[in-house]
């Protein structure tokens, strides 16, 4: 890593970890300070864009959307879902940990054009759980992002997002004609057979995290009206 600058490190509430930003010459990457490789590059960001991108595009009327994502991450997925959606739309992106946030308002934010910028966008500073448990009927895409998988890697708290418990909760939230999008770096069985039980349709797409080689991703999109 030597031609890597450390930029900042920002801990991870409930875990006794953090993460750590460094740039290169043209490119950031965030990784666990503690240790294993990099969770999110700017080079690599392919299955980030179709989170935003999939579930959105399933809308009948995307112009007024309403949409929720779950972890800001460094962009990709907002700037995706901006893309998608009209100019009276609204986008809330819940981010637990205010260092990313103030990341992505700084040098990180020109590699996914500065969504935090964008009028459409509101920002919740803490557990995109709470959203869920307070609004029903209210989002028309849930988007989340918030750890590795369903086998969480960062914080153990983020467990109960998928729970049945949790996914009920993300149901309760949705519109009838609502999808819900999940984000996973592979693919997990038991968590699909989880959603299909919760009275979802389940559609798996498997997306690389580059171009067309390297790293192969998984997002899981249910919806109730197939």
């Amino acid at each position: 890593m030597k031609n890597w600058t450390h930029l900042g490190d920002a801990p991870i509430p409930g875990s006794g970890q953090s993460l750590s930003l460094y740039q290169g010459k043209d490119d950031f990457f965030i990784r666990i300070t503690s240790g294993g490789g990099e969770l999110m590059s700017t080079r690599k960001h392919g299955s980030e864009d179709a989170l935003g991108a999939l579930p959105c595009r399933r809308l009948k009327n995307a112009e007024n959307a309403r949409v929720l994502i779950g972890g800001l991450g460094m962009g990709f997925t907002l700037a995706a879902v901006l893309k998608e959606v009209g100019q009276g739309a609204e986008v809330t992106v819940a981010e637990l940990i205010p260092e990313v946030i103030e990341w992505n308002r700084g040098p990180l934010g020109e590699h996914s054009g500065y969504p935090l910028n964008d009028p459409r966008t509101k920002v919740h500073v803490g557990d995109v759980a709470k959203l869920l448990r307070g609004k029903r009927g209210y989002y028309d895409v849930i988007a989340l992002d918030v750890d590795n998988g369903p086998e969480g890697l960062t914080t153990t708290s983020n467990d109960w997002l998928y729970s049945s418990a949790g996914i009920i909760a993300a149901q309760e939230s949705l519109t009838p004609e609502g999808v819900l999008a999940y984000w996973s770096a592979g693919p997990d069985q038991a968590f699909h057979d989880r959603l299909r039980r919760c009275g979802f349709m389940v559609e798996e797409a498997t997306v690389f995290a580059h171009g067309k080689k390297g790293a192969r991703h998984t997002i899981w999109l249910a919806s109730l009206n197939g």
